[in-house]
């Protein structure tokens, strides 16, 4: 048998169709909000992608072999030891496959300048590679579907995505979490507690805390270096409950000395002000001081969205805000704001909870059944004419038995067919049978193209 790379997949006609419905429900919204097309290339210089994830993000970037003699380029009398791996990197690959779009569009923006508009607003649907374990929900090739808006400060940005995450799901009948908290509050918590060198390495473990538990995080934490007095004092942060009025007053009173405290603090309150009138039983609004977005280049408001249904734990959409990420690419002060939505993990938890709709199992409304050869002209005039009026159908390919062409109709799930035989033809008519009921019906031409719109 032949076989594929563990963590990705073939996907079948009746996946693609489930697919192509939560893309274009989402490419639907993005494009109603004003937002515009970009693509970028699978491939980027490996300088691109490394240095913007952290340490472990790092890890699993997928690197591309220089093309011919790879080694040819290391240094004389270079030295194959433990770190050899480490330290050959720079000098055999040059290039890598994305690891997420955000990265790639900083670097499109600072390329492209001077040709588009500012605030830029963009959406891009792409696949994503990431060298990491496979397990349920968790793939080396998926697809993102990102959206973005650069060259402004505005919060009004922030609520727009927010507001986007609320029509998707509501949209695709799936409740959802949306969870949000600031970085700049878990920055300001990191200057109380003296850590702000551990600061990377703090996000990084807080963000894990939904999945390993408290006690892992603390261990993790204690293992990077933090002091029992500094994580007995982070303990009032793991265990913050309570309304997000009464979260936030607390955070008043615990970071009342720090500036940018009060700034992420204010931030989170006037979004969460803001996105009162939208917020519903279907897009659940929580700040949660836990939340961490462990990616270095986040700034400010930061976002991860999960179901509110089901058994997936895992996060559907996230993003948030960076303040400089185009700095790297020599366009510094330009800050964007950007949310994605994971469409492999979003298809899994639609199927999970039997949401995609009956109607997509079958693209084609009507099968033409194939009497043979004199009677196929007559089917061929009518398989144009539902055509032009814009009706999915198709004609039985080959003159066999009338059971296997139904046969045929039901496994594709098409729910008619339409039989044209002699008398048919003589009489000037057509029968049209529902499939799943078996009720068989005859119509004037006029009559089935009115029936099958």
């Amino acid at each position: 048998m032949a076989n594929i790379p563990k963590g990705t997949r073939d996907f079948l006609p009746f996946e693609m169709v489930r697919r192509s419905y939560i893309f274009d429900t989402i490419r639907n919204v993005f494009i109603h909000h004003g937002y515009l097309p970009i693509e970028t290339p699978a491939i980027e210089l490996t300088e691109t992608l490394t240095g913007k994830y952290g340490d472990e993000g790092d890890k699993l970037i997928f690197r591309i072999l220089n093309s011919g003699d790879y080694l040819k380029k290391l240094p004389p009398n270079f030295e194959l030891n433990e770190q050899a791996h480490k330290e050959m990197l720079p000098f055999i690959s040059e290039k890598a496959l994305r690891y997420d779009l955000t990265v790639p569009f900083a670097r499109f923006v600072s390329k492209h300048r001077n040709e588009i508009n500012f605030p830029f607003k963009r959406y891009q649907i792409q696949p994503v590679w990431r060298a990491d374990n496979p397990q349920k929900g968790r793939y080396r090739e998926f697809y993102q579907c990102d959206v973005d808006v650069i060259g402004s400060n505005s919060l009004l940005n922030e609520l727009d995505l927010m507001i986007m995450v609320r029509a998707v799901f509501a949209q695709l009948n799936l409740p959802v979490c949306l969870k949000y908290n600031n970085r700049k509050i878990l920055s300001a918590i990191a200057e109380k507690l003296l850590i702000e060198n551990l600061f990377t390495e703090f996000t990084i473990a807080l963000d894990k805390i939904e999945k390993v538990g408290k006690e892992k995080v603390l261990g993790e934490l204690q293992h990077r270096g933090f002091t029992a007095q500094q994580l007995e004092q982070l303990n009032p942060v793991f265990n913050l409950s309570g309304s997000t009025k009464e979260k936030l007053e607390w955070l008043e009173t615990f970071l009342s000395e720090s500036e940018i405290g009060k700034v992420g603090i204010a931030e989170a309150k006037e979004l969460n002000a803001l996105f009162q009138k939208y917020n519903d039983s279907n897009c659940e609004l929580v700040f949660d001081l836990t939340l961490a977005r462990g990616l270095n280049y986040y700034t400010g408001s930061i976002f991860e969205v999960k179901s509110s249904i089901g058994n997936f734990n895992s996060s559907i959409c996230g993003g948030g805000r960076y303040d400089d990420l185009t700095g790297i690419f020599g366009m510094p002060n330009v800050s964007g704001v950007g949310i994605s939505f994971g469409a492999d993990r979003i298809y899994d938890v639609l199927l999970e909870n039997n949401l995609f709709p009956n109607q997509l199992n079958s693209s084609v409304k009507a099968l033409i059944i194939n009497f043979g050869t004199e009677e196929i002209a007559h089917a061929l005039d009518l398989l144009n004419v539902l055509y032009d009026h814009n009706i999915s159908c198709e004609l039985y390919p080959d003159d066999t038995k009338i059971k296997k062409q139904i046969d045929y109709a039901m496994k594709k799930n098409i729910p008619y067919v339409i039989i044209a035989g002699k008398e048919e033809i003589k009489s000037g008519t057509y029968n049209l049978k529902d499939i799943v009921s078996g009720i068989q019906q005859t119509y004037s031409l006029n009559e089935l193209i009115n029936t099958l719109k």
